[in-house]
C-alpha cells in the first residue's frame, strides 16, 4: 500500500498509515522531509530550555505518574525559594534564554507564592520564565502572566477523553476549574502566554487512529511549544502494575488490526514518526527531545530527535539531591549529572550534529501574528 505525500495537509488517515509503517525507505523520506521542515522554519539553531523541578509533591492521582499523591515510597521535596532563584542565576551562566518551573500539582504552590518567585526571577534576571504546574484555576492563571510569567506547558496527553479518563482521575473540589485541558489551553492563549502541549505515544488502549487525531490536534491549536514523548508507567502505579514492560511493547501478535484498534508501541520508533510528522503539519512549532525519549535510547536518543525535527533540549538544572525524587517515571537519565555536566554534554551532543546553540528568548517564529 503507498503512503500519501508527506503534506502540512495531512488528515488522519493519512497519519495514521504513516505512523503504522516500518518500510525503511517511507521512514527515511519522512526523517528528511521532517529535517528540511525544521530546517526551513526554525534554522539549525538548538534552543536550550533550563529545567528547574521545584517540587515533586502533587494531589492527583493520575494512574502512571510517579508523583502521584497515592505513591508512599517517594521522598517529597519542595526547593526554597533562595535556592530556585540562585538555580536560576545558574541557567544565566550558561547563556540560556529560558528557564523552566515544573512540578507537580502542588498546594503549597498558591498563586502569591508562585507570583512572588516569578517576579524576583524577572528582577534579577533577563530569563524567559515558563511555567509546568499542572491544571491550575484561571485567576491564578493570570496572576502569574502579569507577574512576568511567559510560557506555560500543559500537555494534553491524549485528545481521546475516554482514554483520558482512565490514566487521569480528575481533581473534585476546586471551584472555578474548567472542564478539560482544551479549555485551559485556550485560556493560556487568551491570557497572552506563549503555550505548549503534547501527548503520549503507547498510552494503553491508544490506537494509531487516536494518535493521529492527537497530530491534527496540534495543528488544530496553532501551539507555539509541542512536547511529545514514549509512556513509561512508574512501578509504583496501577498502570505500571498492570502493564509491566509496557514501554518496550512492540507489534500485536497475530493478524493486523484495523488502525483504529491497534495498540500503538510505547517505543522509540513509534516517537520519532511523531515528532515528524507534528514537524510536517507544525512546521513552526518548537519541539523539544524529551528526556523520556533519552531514556529509552541513551547513547543517541537526542541527537536522532533532533535530526529528525525536534529543535530544544531541555537540560536538567535541578540540583542533584532533589533529582532522583523527581521520578515520574523509572530509570530517568542524568540524576547524578550536575548543571554543569548537563550543559556540557547538551553542548557536546547539540556540535556533534553540526547544529549551533541558539541564543534569545528562542520563541517560536509567527508568535507575534498569534
Amino acid at each position: 500500500m503507498s503512503l500519501p505525500p508527506l503534506t502540512p495537509a495531512l488528515e488522519s488517515h493519512d497519519i495514521a498509515q504513516w505512523l503504522a509503517t516500518d518500510d525503511p525507505e517511507a521512514l527515511a523520506t519522512l526523517w528528511q522531509t521532517a529535517d528540511q521542515e525544521r530546517r526551513l522554519h526554525l534554522g539549525d539553531q538548538v534552543h536550550f530550555r533550563g529545567l528547574i523541578e521545584i517540587s515533586n509533591y502533587c494531589v492527583r492521582q493520575c494512574g502512571y505518574c510517579g508523583l502521584r499523591a497515592g505513591n508512599r515510597s517517594l521522598l517529597r521535596y519542595r526547593m526554597p525559594v533562595d535556592e530556585i532563584v540562585t538555580t536560576a542565576h545558574e541557567a544565566v551562566r550558561f547563556g540560556y534564554g529560558t528557564v523552566v518551573l515544573q512540578a507537580g500539582e502542588d498546594e503549597a504552590h498558591t498563586d502569591t507564592w508562585v507570583a512572588d518567585l516569578i517576579q524576583r526571577i524577572k528582577a534579577e534576571t533577563n530569563l524567559v520564565v515558563t511555567l509546568s504546574l499542572g491544571e491550575r484555576l484561571p485567576h491564578e492563571l493570570e496572576r502569574w502572566r502579569k507577574a512576568g510569567a511567559d510560557r506555560y506547558l500543559l500537555r494534553f496527553e491524549t485528545s481521546d477523553p475516554e482514554l483520558y479518563a482512565r490514566i487521569h482521575p480528575g481533581r473534585p473540589g476546586r471551584p472555578g476549574r474548567p472542564k478539560d485541558r482544551f479549555t485551559l489551553l485556550k485560556t493560556l492563549g487568551e491570557l497572552g502566554y506563549e503555550v505548549g502541549s503534547g501527548a503520549m505515544i503507547g498510552i494503553p488502549g491508544q490506537s494509531y487512529a487516536a494518535l493521529a487525531l492527537d497530530i491534527l490536534r496540534f495543528r488544530e491549536l496553532d501551539l507555539d511549544m509541542i512536547g511529545v514523548g514514549p509512556f513509561i508507567a512508574h512501578p509504583d502505579t496501577p498502570l505500571g502494575q498492570l502493564c509491566p514492560g509496557h514501554a518496550a511493547a512492540g507489534e500485536p501478535e497475530g493478524a493486523k488490526l484495523d488502525l483504529s484498534q491497534q495498540q500503538v508501541p510505547a517505543d522509540e520508533a513509534t516517537t520519532y514518526k511523531v515528532i515528524a510528522l507534528t514537524r510536517i503539519l507544525c512546521p513552526r512549532a518548537n519541539m523539544p527531545a524529551t528526556t523520556a525519549l533519552a531514556t529509552l535510547n541513551k547513547a543517541n536518543g537526542r541527537e536522532l530527535a533532533l535530526a529528525r525535527g525536534a529543535n530544544v533540549l531541555m537540560p536538567n538544572l535541578t540540583p542533584v539531591g532533589y533529582r532522583a525524587h523527581y521520578e515520574i517515571y523509572p530509570n530517568k537519565v542524568c540524576i547524578a549529572e550536575s548543571g554543569s555536566d548537563c550543559d556540557a554534554c547538551m553542548h557536546r551532543r547539540v556540535t556533534k550534529i553540526g547544529r549551533t546553540a541558539g541564543r534569545g528568548r528562542g520563541s517560536a517564529p509567527g508568535r507575534s501574528e498569534r
